[in-house]
């Protein structure tokens, strides 16, 4: 996976915040999110959508997928 583009990155993280959207609770889904991306994801990965991020290039990810990357 740690070669996954800026875009699938985008997608994944926005598939991740959809199922624990679904588990109901804002804060307790912002913390699943950013606890699966912390323990499933690659440093290099997490460092590319940050910088995605941050040069506005992310404009498709979920609020609930930006909180979570962002609190990382």
């Amino acid at each position: 996976m740690s070669g996954a583009g800026g875009s699938d990155l985008v997608y994944m993280a926005n598939q991740i915040a959809r199922f624990f959207e679904s588990q109901g609770d804002a804060a307790v889904a912002a913390k699943g999110v950013a606890d699966h991306i912390r323990t499933f994801w690659s440093p290099d990965m997490r460092k590319a959508l940050k910088a995605r991020i941050a040069a506005g290039e992310a404009k498709d990810l979920s609020p609930l997928a930006k909180d979570a990357v962002t609190s990382l």
